[in-house]
């Protein structure tokens, strides 16, 4: 159990930083601390280590990322590749200059083969080629799951690397050029409805199937981990459950009100066809996810809804 523990997260403006730091809140024993992109630029090594020298957390947690959706990843892999890369080994370079006893480094699922064997284990990585469109950023996150391992082989430190399935929740990025294909579907459902138009167009062909947890059960399973777990290996987060995104469209398509046609672009890319996580490692240590997807989605389409309204009422 963490105890009067203070958390630097990295990246605690984010989608997953916010989980991260409501469920910190919600635990009397721990605190948290961030900085905005304007009071630190992880890109900047010596203003980093600075600002860790400063406070001396005694846990991070780096949720710090360039993200976004396929058509990002595709079109901008220089940023992807070099942003990433420098964040992370940044805060790692800077955390064992100031003697971080625990680290957590955020992966993504994106790290396995392109055609992986389902669910997909741990001990599949670097055991196929990666799906192209979103290469640049698995190839980052790859690195820094190697650069933990490093650290922890030549210095000792007890520093982890988990590896989270397809994320979703409140605060999404839900910006078509950059957002992933959950808050698309949400935004292109809301927009057909409001438009009264007949049909939404997607992208692909509807039927890879996909793994959604939301942030807030990651955040939870990310505070056992902390503390419980201590390998080299990294460790999958999931639910252990996928949906084809054809049904995945009909549910948010139910949910936001839309009943017009969905329209499947087939010129679009798919990316991975099949992407579901073996999280039995993690379920051996007692944690299993609290938050259904329909349940979840209906939460974020409500967020989305307030925060379209205070938009227009700006």
């Amino acid at each position: 159990m963490l105890v009067h523990m203070q958390i630097y997260v990295a990246g605690h403006e984010g989608l997953v930083g916010r989980a991260i730091t409501r469920a910190v809140d919600a635990r009397p024993d721990l605190d948290w601390i961030g900085a905005s992109h304007k009071e630190l630029d992880l890109l900047d090594g010596p203003a980093t280590l600075a600002f860790l020298e400063q406070n001396l957390p005694d846990v991070i947690i780096i949720a710090a990322a360039k993200v976004g959706g396929i058509s990002a990843n595709d079109r901008f892999p220089v940023e992807f590749l070099l942003e990433n890369l420098t964040i992370q080994n940044n805060l790692m370079k800077a955390a064992h200059q100031v003697g971080t006893k625990s680290l957590v480094f955020l992966g993504s699922a994106c790290i396995y083969p392109k055609f992986c064997e389902q669910p997909i284990k741990e001990e599949f990585l670097l055991t196929g080629t990666l799906e192209p469109t979103n290469e640049a950023y698995a190839i980052a996150k790859i690195a820094g799951l190697k650069l933990i391992q490093s650290y922890r082989r030549e210095y000792g430190h007890s520093w982890i690397s988990v590896m989270p399935t397809n994320l979703y929740g409140p605060d999404d990025n839900f910006d078509l050029e950059t957002s992933h294909v959950l808050p698309a579907m949400i935004a292109k459902c809301h927009k057909a409805k409001m438009d009264s138009a007949s049909f939404v167009e997607l992208w692909g062909t509807g039927t890879p199937r996909r793994e959604f947890l939301h942030v807030d059960d990651l955040a939870d399973a990310l505070l056992l981990l902390a503390t419980s777990y201590d390998d080299p290996s990294h460790i999958n987060i999931g639910c252990g459950v996928d949906i084809e995104l054809s049904d995945l469209a009909a549910l948010i398509a139910k949910i936001v009100g839309f009943s017009g046609d969905v329209v499947w672009n087939t010129q679009m890319p798919d990316g991975t066809h099949e992407k579901r996580l073996d999280i039995s490692k993690l379920s051996a240590l007692g944690w299993e996810p609290k938050i259904e997807l329909a349940d979840g989605i209906r939460s974020v389409y409500e967020s989305y809804l307030e925060s379209q309204n205070k938009h227009l009422n700006a």
